[in-house]
């Protein structure tokens, strides 16, 4: 009899699998944070032989390496992929044998399209095709995305991507799961999955891919298109060159002497706090990235790589959790921590620093009564164009915001995304920059209520 457990790794939008039978199993797309992997084949008494990679991931650091070494687990990796830790090629149609005495195998399905050399990897039980890992090429609802390799191979492996999910809808039976690790809220998907499970019989219902012609496939695919995260640039050559192991022993503790004096030396300080907590006081010149949101895309996003961050977190649970996501993307260490509140990180006689936030009713009212109010809009090219924008709105994408903040006009600035979290890290890069700012902590449906949208996007 086989399992599959599946491992989330909800900040990055992603999945992990570790599947088997009664004595044995394989770990499939590992993050850099491998005990869970580890402690999952405890539970089911059984031990990892191999791990194996659907593609040299640019979303985040695998851990394939590392377990392998942990483990003696057999490394695999697609034969084309460009790496130079040691592993064992796969080529398509190879079959592996996982747990032999309960007919456990994996069977090796070339699925160029999100990368060149991407595989999938169809479990088997007795022969029989039960369900398949497709990392990157055929997602629920969608595919990945083709345009992280090389800009020049954009329309060549949107193509791919669609040659590779009909080679899967026509090789395997529709009762067949379909197991991806992007798509989740992965920036490697192409849009959004719509469900938190599906099968091939599902997919080829309603899948693009696999439900339109290859023209039209391929020009909706790249249409939609959204902006990709800076730190990808580093993930792809980490994988290739393997991670060093992780370490998540507790970081050095700062007092309010050193945070400060990091500060003033241009190092980045992150408080992690919820974005309430942090408006109503905060050390002047800190970041605001939640730990609860998508702190690891975000903040290694928009971070200069290599940068030393000083955590700042309300507990020891949520400085460790937050240090684990970071691990996860290549923000290794923290320079140092500290966990309390402003009170704790302040120096005597040093007061927080607070901004105020508003809801889209309140930013309608405000220029009501004052119609040149700036308001700034962080969100993606991609949601202001699909989702319209408050009309006069500046767009700057939070991702670009901290190299432009020389461009907003002066005066009062109110800054909104789709729903708040943005808003608020948007908030905190301009009060540190000395502005007077005001977070608007609400849903961009309440703006379309509130009369403030115009739908083209074009802000006029």
């Amino acid at each position: 009899m086989f399992f599959i457990d599946t491992i989330e790794v909800p900040g990055l939008g992603n999945r992990s699998y570790l599947a088997g039978g009664e004595t044995a199993a394989v770990a499939v797309d590992p993050p850099r944070d491998v005990d869970r992997l580890i402690a999952a084949a405890a539970r089911r008494g059984v031990r990892i032989s191999h791990v194996v990679e659907t593609h040299v991931h640019n979303d985040y650091v695998s851990g394939g390496a590392e377990l392998a070494r942990l483990t003696g687990a057999a490394y695999l990796v697609p034969a084309a992929a460009r790496m130079t830790r040691p592993h064992v090629p796969v080529h398509d149609g190879e079959r592996v044998e996982v747990d032999p005495g309960a007919g456990v195998a994996l069977r090796a399905l070339a699925t160029p399209g999100h990368t060149p050399h991407h595989t999938a990897y169809v479990l088997e039980e007795a022969g029989r095709s039960v369900a398949v890992f497709t990392g990157g090429s055929l997602l629920i609802g969608t595919v990945g995305r083709p345009d992280l390799v090389e800009p020049r191979l954009t329309r060549e492996l949107a193509r791919a991507q669609h040659a590779s999910a009909h080679r899967l809808a026509a090789e395997l039976p529709e009762e067949a799961a379909v197991l991806p690790t992007h798509g989740f809220g992965s920036f490697c998907s192409a849009s959004r999955a719509d469900a938190a499970a599906s099968t091939i019989g599902r997919e080829k219902a309603s899948n693009a891919a696999l439900t339109r012609d290859v023209d039209t496939f391929v020009a909706g695919l790249l249409a939609e298109l959204d902006d990709v995260p800076a730190y990808y640039a580093h993930m792809g050559p980490a994988n290739a060159a393997g991670a060093a192991p992780v370490d998540l022993t507790p970081p050095a503790v700062a007092d309010a002497a050193e945070i400060a004096a990091r500060l003033a030396a241009g190092e980045w300080v992150v408080d992690l706090r919820h974005r309430v907590a942090f408006a109503e006081g905060h050390v002047a010149g800190s970041f605001n990235f939640e730990a609860d949101g998508q702190l690891a895309t975000y903040l290694a996003w928009l971070i200069p790589w290599g940068r030393p961050v000083t955590l700042l977190a309300a507990s020891a649970g949520q400085l460790a959790a937050a240090q684990r996501e970071l691990v996860r993307v290549g923000i290794d260490r923290p320079a140092a921590a500290a966990t309390g509140a402003p009170a704790d990180w302040l120096g005597p006689g040093e007061r927080p620093a607070t901004f105020a936030r508003a809801t889209f009713a309140e930013l309608a009212a405000r220029r009501g009564r004052e119609p040149g109010v700036v308001v700034l809009d962080v969100r993606r090219d991609a949601e202001r164009r699909d989702g319209g924008a408050v009309a006069g709105s500046l767009h700057i994408p939070l991702h670009t915001l901290h190299r432009r903040l020389g461009e907003l006009p002066g005066g009062e600035v109110w800054v909104h995304c789709a729903g708040g979290m943005r808003a608020a890290i948007a908030a905190s890069l301009l009060d540190a920059g000395g502005r007077e700012v005001v977070a608007v902590d609400d849903s961009f449906d309440a703006a379309v209520l509130a009369g403030l949208v115009v739908r083209d996007g074009s802000g006029a």
